[in-house]
């Protein structure tokens, strides 16, 4: 007695978006991280953070500044 059965043939994925799916978590990312900076920027302008190193020498340079002890 001989048994075969017949497998069908894959079809293709019907969701196309397997390209996409890196460009889309990408631009949430970039989203995120824009939104991010905007509320650093607002919490910064209103005074409730502290500011690091870098975003007191870019709004403040002259704390850095080693001539008026010379």
């Amino acid at each position: 007695m001989e048994l075969t059965t017949k497998v069908p043939p894959l079809s293709p994925p019907q969701n196309f978006s397997f390209g996409s799916d890196g460009s889309l978590q990408d631009a949430l990312a970039a989203t995120e991280a824009a939104e991010a900076a905007r509320k650093r920027a607002e919490d910064i302008e209103a005074g409730r953070v502290q500011l690091n190193g870098r975003e007191l020498f870019e709004r403040e340079p002259w704390v850095f500044d080693d001539s008026r002890f010379e």
